[in-house]
């Protein structure tokens, strides 16, 4: 057991510290290429890759969604496990794995019903028209099949990420990943099963990846053993986890939210190009949120376990490590944007006016982008650290509060244009960053 906690308990903090972020970055990026790849293969299928790509892209709010459920039970129970990890309660800590695998199952099991009862309609709500409807419901049908790997990959692979083990973690995405690429070849292109071949590659892909995840945890290399007489409802444990994983799983199921009221009010104020210019702006915070996450997963086991162990120095540390490096990310990208935002523009498109359109927009929805770190490892560290009120109010303050509220009021009090709806994005950092600052420092000082 001293050999497993090492590098959570003894390793200087930084070398420890890019020893987790850095594959947890990776894997993060993995998840977007394979992405990238599977819309690829969607897109060229021969006669109807447009339509099929626009009824596949009306699932990824749907898909979002599911993926938050699985964020509600697993990352509130990574935490907690390591938590008790640091505390040397390996025994709480498998219950809490167990309570949340059973938990993980239940979702599954409903969602599942849910979606195959309730998915074309839904689809429809999310802009799913005539043309495209068909391409929509034969994706979701077989991917809902699929919803208890989902579940299961994302949910349990957190758990070997609290064990510190994030290499392990993203071995397990990258197999998931390359599988679901190798079967996009096969079975689209191969067997021309078009869009039902892609979502037959993603479940198979999901359901090698939970093979991998569970064959781990049940080695007698994890530190934390998946044992079935754990696997089930434990109220104490369960619910604690829940709550603290509310904070994640409201920052993804919210996402929609924001886009639909980002879309709904650039086009009354400004029309397909600022709708347009909206889609490249969300693929530049796509890889600000690709980055900086991953180095909140790899603080958190670190933070997690020392809090449990009570070495409040190496808390402090790892945080004020994070806290370094996430300033130092968002700045970088906010310097480049700001610097040469046309020709971040022109990576995704070759419309002139657009890049001219973008270039403007990019400078005022991304001003705040410079100091965005504070707010992401502060936020995060909270969840890591166990204060799930705190990171759930910040949650709900930032975008429930603040963004979505003002995306609406902003071009009726002012000139009515675009680019003030834009502008409600560095008022909303602002505030929430204002916000969640002192609120950690005043927990920081306190935290003995």
């Amino acid at each position: 057991m001293k050999n497993d906690n090492e590098l959570l308990a003894a390793m200087p903090v930084r070398k420890a510290f890019f020893r987790l972020a850095l594959p947890a970055v990776a894997a993060q990026l993995i998840n977007i290429l394979y992405n990238l790849v599977d819309k690829m293969f969607i897109g060229h299928i021969p006669g109807v890759g447009k339509q099929a790509l626009a009824g596949v892209g009306v699932t990824a709010p749907v898909i979002l969604a599911i993926s938050a459920f699985a964020a509600l039970v697993s990352m509130g129970g990574a935490p907690k496990a390591s938590i008790f990890m640091g505390k040397g309660d390996n025994e709480q800590a498998e219950k809490v794995m167990g309570s949340c695998a059973w938990m993980l199952i239940v979702l599954s099991v409903v969602l599942t019903a849910f979606m195959l009862i309730f998915g074309k309609m839904i689809l429809q709500l999310f802009g799913a028209s005539d043309n495209t409807i068909l391409y929509a419901t034969d994706y979701m049908n077989i991917y809902c099949v699929g919803t208890l790997f989902t579940q299961l990959t994302l949910g349990l692979n957190a758990f070997i990420t609290a064990q510190g083990k994030t290499l392990i973690s993203m071995c397990n995405v990258a197999v998931g990943a390359v599988t679901n690429i190798v079967l996009d070849a096969i079975l689209i292109n191969g067997f021309g099963m078009g869009v039902k071949g892609a979502a037959l590659a993603t479940v198979i892909a999901q359901g090698v990846s939970t093979c991998f995840v569970i064959h781990y945890l049940i080695k007698p290399t994890s530190q934390l053993k998946l044992r079935l007489k754990n696997i089930r409802f434990e109220r104490k444990l369960l619910l604690p986890c829940i709550l603290l994983g509310t904070s994640p799983a409201l920052m993804q199921l919210t996402e929609n939210m924001v886009a639909i009221s980002f879309n709904t009010s650039l086009q009354k104020y400004g029309g397909d190009i600022a709708v347009a210019s909206m889609s490249i702006l969300t693929s530049i915070m796509q890889f600000v949120m690709l980055l900086l996450p991953g180095l909140v997963q790899g603080a958190q086991p670190l933070l997690s376990y020392n809090l449990g162990a009570k070495n409040i120095s190496r808390v402090k540390k790892t945080f004020r490590l994070l806290l370094i490096c996430c300033l130092s990310g968002s700045f970088l990208i906010w310097l480049v944007c700001m610097l040469i935002p046309q020709n971040v523009a022109s990576i995704f498109t070759d419309d002139v006016p657009l890049i001219t359109y973008t270039g403007k927009s990019m400078r005022i929805y991304l001003a705040m982008l410079l100091i965005y770190g504070i707010q992401v490892a502060c936020q995060y560290s909270f969840v890591a650290l166990d204060q799930a009120k705190k990171a759930i109010f910040l949650t709900i303050w930032r975008k429930i509060i603040l963004l979505i509220p003002l995306i609406f009021i902003l071009p009726r009090i002012l000139s009515g244009s675009a680019m003030e709806v834009f502008l409600a994005e560095p008022i909303a950092d602002t505030i929430a960053i204002c916000t969640t600052a002192p609120m950690f420092y005043y927990y920081y000082r306190k935290l003995k």
